[in-house]
């Protein structure tokens, strides 16, 4: 159990002002749930800094691009606006290109520009700096130069030492996470093995010595689950990114090869994107419409934990990658995993995400390699052997209790005092 806040905060030395710099999913006016732990820091933050600035980045996905700010103060929305294009010309204009590119530079120079912009030509100075990403933290690091920021931290959701290939862009994306991890005052990682990248990468353990894992969480009322009896029987949950590298499609084609054994197999796939046409259309080509449904975005957390909770198996069939070339997943959190192990689902996964290793060590998973023969193999066998299955529940129950989004940057908090201390 975490220590009372107030602990931590007198420890901090009172972080009343905190300035936040993330990216999210917009759709118009609308924040997506795919974003850079924006509700999660918010409702940690709220009832307990007397102002919090907000400076939300549109993902590149997104049908805008002028940056959000929303100001809080005592823990309510007092302004909402929009960072105004005009003080990032001409990058917003090579924003404004078509281009099918997940990553842009002229992006990551608008996410610079207008952290430094509403840093330094705002009176207000801050006592803490959370930047998701690189680029934000690099900005944050040279707020911190100017006086304009105490504390900064870099909030990093995934990372991976060979996350583009064998790119020059990839060389830049090494060094400016390097650069970060040495100057920030802490370094708040996702994941444990994220260390391992970084090590692969060359960075010594020294340099990473102020580096805390904070693991994602889940909100308290997305953790319940349904007695067996009332959940959807053979039901399938996927819940997250439809991208190639999930293995979506994977999961797909296990469906039809499951059928084969258990006719009423069923799959329920929550999330959005452009892949979801592709997914859609091999679903149709293997003749599966009565065996997939797709829920597309849901916002409203309740909601999607209410599908989830439903089912009987939450699935993460992440893909290995190229051999030569480990992806993000590798070294990342999976949080889907533990939104299934909230909602008392057992979890087949394969060997990728370094959470499915730890769950499985726990005893609430089924690891399998990322092909169908293997990964329906292991579906079939948790849906058909009953008292393997409760078991597993059990397990699942018992490790999704505290893992809350305040229990984890209470936590964060006491691991950074520890650092100072040492």
């Amino acid at each position: 159990m975490c220590k009372p806040w107030y602990t931590i905060q007198n420890k901090m030395k009172d972080f009343s002002s905190v300035f936040i710099a993330t990216f999210s999913h917009y759709q118009g006016e609308k924040r997506l749930p795919r974003n850079g732990m924006v509700e999660q820091l918010l409702s940690f933050f709220l009832p307990k800094a007397k102002y919090i600035f907000l400076l939300d980045q549109p993902h590149v996905i997104s049908d805008v691009t002028n940056p959000v700010i929303e100001e809080y103060v005592n823990g309510k929305l007092i302004k909402r606006s929009h960072f105004s294009s005009f003080l990032y010309l001409p990058i917003y204009f090579f924003c404004k290109l078509p281009s099918k590119e997940k990553t842009r530079i002229s992006y990551k120079l608008r996410d610079f520009v207008s952290v430094i912009v509403m840093g330094i030509f705002r009176s207000k100075r801050y006592d803490i700096f959370i930047g998701l990403e690189a680029i934000n933290a690099l900005a944050g690091i040279c707020l911190k130069k100017v006086g304009k920021v105490k504390t900064v931290i870099y909030y990093v959701s995934d990372y991976s030492p060979s996350r583009f290939g064998k790119t020059w862009f990839n060389g830049l994306y090494v060094w400016l996470d390097r650069f970060c991890v040495r100057q920030a005052d802490f370094v708040w990682d996702v994941s444990a093995a994220m260390k391992f990248g970084r090590k692969e990468a060359g960075i010594d353990e020294e340099s990473m010595r102020h580096v805390v894992h904070v693991p994602n969480g889940l909100f308290p009322s997305q953790i319940a689950s349904l007695p067996i009896a009332k959940r959807k029987k053979n039901s399938l949950v996927y819940l997250g990114t439809l991208d190639e590298n999930f293995g979506v499609s994977l999961a797909i084609e296990s469906v039809r090869e499951i059928r084969k054994k258990i006719p009423d197999i069923t799959l329920h796939i929550i999330g959005g994107g452009n892949n979801i046409t592709n997914l859609k259309k091999q679903v149709k080509k293997l003749h599966l419409e009565q065996n997939v449904t797709f829920y597309g975005y849901v916002p409203d957390n309740k909601e999607m934990a209410k599908i989830v909770r439903g089912c009987v198996i939450g699935i993460a069939p992440y893909r290995q990658g190229p051999k030569d070339a480990r992806w993000y997943g590798w070294y990342g959190d999976a949080g889907k995993i533990r939104q299934y192990l909230a909602s008392g689902l057992p979890v087949v996964t394969t060997y990728v995400p370094p959470l499915g290793r730890y769950v499985a060590q726990k005893g609430a998973a089924l690891m399998t390699k990322d092909n169908v023969a293997d990964f329906s193999a292991g579906i079939v066998k948790l849906l058909t052997k009953k008292a393997l299955y409760s078991k597993m529940v059990k397990k699942a129950q018992l490790l999704s209790k505290e893992n809350t989004w305040e229990n984890s940057y209470a936590n964060a908090f006491l691991a950074m005092d520890k650092v100072i201390n040492n």
